[in-house]
């Protein structure tokens, strides 16, 4: 695996390791919500929400879209087939390497 996919691989995890974020996520199932929706939801500020939304954004999971003087998020595919292409390929290492070597 390359830095490059190492880096994008870490900043996916990050954005994963975040209860309220994967709360987000799970809300977001569901299809586009405005940020007034998620703030409602998750009973929290604005500006928590917002931090949180950006990391989802920033590591390609979400993406939003302005309406008037709202936001709305919904989810992104990209983002979540490049997590899946990730988890693909250490099943495929599981695969490839066969038998586990013992150290002797």
């Amino acid at each position: 695996m390359s830095t490059k996919q190492r880096v994008k691989a870490a900043v996916l995890f990050h954005a994963l390791s975040d209860q309220t974020r994967l709360e987000i996520l799970n809300r977001l199932k569901q299809g586009e919500q405005c940020v007034c929706e998620l703030t409602d939801a998750l009973q929290t500020g604005q500006s928590r929400l917002s931090f949180h939304l950006r990391v989802l954004k920033e590591a390609g999971f979400i993406r939003d879209r302005p309406e008037g003087r709202w936001m709305y998020y919904s989810l992104n595919r990209e983002g979540l087939e490049d997590l899946e292409d990730f988890v693909g390929e250490l099943k495929k290492a599981i695969t490839m390497s066969g038998s586990l070597k013992k150290c002797e």
